[in-house]
């Protein structure tokens, strides 16, 4: 009767294990061919609009140094380079004679494709998330054909959020991939949802394959808990922790952080792994690195910390207004950007002060005389609506930064209305004797990582307007940088597929703008 029992429960398993396989199959299976993204309301006007009075200036490149362990500056992560500046030096599309080619990512399943970066052959290398995993994925530079693709384990809040039902778990976990950067020789690092820290590039073969090749890894789960939710774990007592950035020093060593404030190095030669805690504090946002070391922001303070024989040394901390909770617009309590590096010596990022969101530009180093770390503290946006949880394109003295306030993700928002909107350019004055505010403008702007190209002086937002129908017509919109007034808008699509949700603006060495959207990826490129 046991016996019988056992075959009846083995028989049952094998019948679930093959249904999960074949459902995970058919979700996941992507073809190389393009299908294009789907348009919700077909009848719009899509004609781009440019402010033919405009003259395109271009602006001086930034003195952001070439980072010896990562691609060029332009094509090796999120935000453009090791300094989170989200500035790039070609000319991004400026005219009416454009071409607009879109990719659904994912299976039946569609995927996110939030991180842009590229290869020297000019492919981009993308990061894609959806229900089951993220993807590497390589596409042309032209037809957005796949090339290659590369699985990564899926994360434990998918599970989490199965369980508890609750989506928005997806949306405010930036562990697991959800970051990457492209290295000197053309690998992709990471850490995955399994706590390992991967290595991996894309090559080519004699016949013009592409296909990508893990090329080593580090185990790190003696070091970051991982009692995670997972389909053999669904009710886990201990702490699960998860990487959330990975980024090289100067000298070859990988900083990486995790989720539950943990700061650590790993040398890939000899394999060593030290790491210091911030208890009590969580990070949910990459860091940026210079050669002083790494800057890193919590939900309660901004750091600076060098590594000394490997180990993480806080060389200082300053404290910022959390605020009493987390606002709509934003993925947890405190600062919603990843903090950017400008200028000589400055640095900035936001708080989450209740009333009106500040920005904070410091000093990034050593302090002479009588300086004060902080330069100047700012109170943008509107009263009770003042939130972001995008980085900020910092630029020479600048500063651009937008309001997501009202924005929460695709899955769950209803009433766009909420969306309140706002960009602000903040200067940080000659003397350093404080920061003042050179132009607003009221463009709604939910939740995209913006870009400034220097080619053109034209700071790059994605934006949305209403439709009579309740529906809604995206675009990406071209704001001067001199003066915040929008010089160029060029309709995307309509409906959700094109929502960017999150995801990132990129623009590529020949000036290519690509959009990470709800479904998939928008290329826009001129003719």
């Amino acid at each position: 009767m046991l016996k019988l029992i056992s075959r009846i429960f083995l028989t049952l398993f094998l019948l679930l294990f093959l249904a999960f396989i074949s459902i995970k199959w058919i979700m996941d299976h992507e073809i190389a061919s393009v299908t294009p993204l789907s348009m919700s309301t077909i009848e719009v006007n899509l004609n781009p609009v440019v402010d033919k009075n405009h003259i395109f200036k271009n602006l001086p490149e930034n003195n952001e140094p070439q980072h010896p362990f990562m691609a060029k500056t332009d094509r090796s992560a999120m935000h453009a380079g090791s300094w989170e500046s989200d500035v790039h030096p070609a000319s991004a599309v400026s005219s009416k004679n454009i071409k607009i080619i879109s990719r659904r990512a994912g299976g039946s399943a569609a995927r996110q494709c939030a991180t842009f970066t590229f290869i020297e052959q000019g492919h981009p290398l993308i990061l894609c998330g959806g229900l089951t995993s993220f993807r590497l994925q390589l596409l042309d530079k032209d037809t957005l054909e796949l090339l290659a693709k590369y699985d990564l384990p899926m994360r434990p809040s998918t599970f989490e959020s199965i369980v508890k039902r609750d989506t928005d778990i997806i949306f405010t976990d930036t562990s697991g991939g959800a970051y990457m950067y492209l290295d000197n020789e053309g690998r992709a690092v990471l850490a995955d949802a399994k706590q390992k820290i991967r290595r991996i590039k894309p090559t080519q073969n004699n016949k013009g394959t592409w296909k990508f090749v893990e090329i080593d890894s580090w185990d790190m789960n003696k070091y970051v808990p991982n009692d995670c939710y997972h389909w053999n774990n669904l009710f886990p007592k201990g702490e699960c922790d998860g990487i959330t950035t990975v980024m090289p020093d100067y000298n070859g060593l990988l900083w990486w952080v995790t989720r539950n404030g943990r700061v650590g190095s790993l040398n890939t030669e000899t394999g060593k792994v030290l790491f210091t805690m911030l208890n009590g504090e969580e990070i949910q946002n990459s860091f940026a690195v210079d050669k002083e070391g790494a800057y890193i922001v919590s939900d309660y303070a901004m750091y600076h910390m060098k590594l000394l024989d490997g180990q993480p040394i806080q060389q200082w901390r300053f404290e910022y207004d959390r605020g009493s909770g987390r606002k709509v617009g934003s993925i947890n309590q405190g600062s919603g950007t990843s903090p950017s590096l400008f200028g000589d010596n400055y640095l900035t990022f936001t708080d989450n002060a209740d009333s009106n969101m500040n920005i904070y530009v410091a000093r990034r180093n050593s302090l002479n005389g009588d300086e004060e770390r902080i330069i100047c503290k700012i109170p943008v946006f509107k009263t009770g609506f003042s939130v972001t949880d995008n980085s900020m394109i910092a630029y020479n003295r600048s500063i651009i930064l937008e309001n997501n306030s009202g924005y929460t993700n695709s899955m769950i928002q209803t009433n766009y209305e909420d969306v309140v909107g706002g960009v602000v350019r903040v200067d940080v004055r000659k003397d350093e004797s404080g920061c003042d505010k050179i132009w607003t403008n009221d463009l709604k702007v939910p939740s995209v990582v913006p870009k400034l190209s220097l080619g053109n002086g034209i700071a790059y937002f994605y934006t949305f307007e209403l439709l009579k129908n309740g529906d809604r017509l995206w675009s990406l919109v071209g704001l001067d940088f001199e003066t915040g007034k929008e010089i160029i808008r060029i309709p995307t699509g309509t409906g959700e597929a094109f929502n960017n949700n999150w995801a990132s603006i990129a623009i590529a060495p020949n000036g290519n703008t690509w959009i990470g959207t709800r479904k998939g990826v928008l290329n826009i490129k001129e003719y």
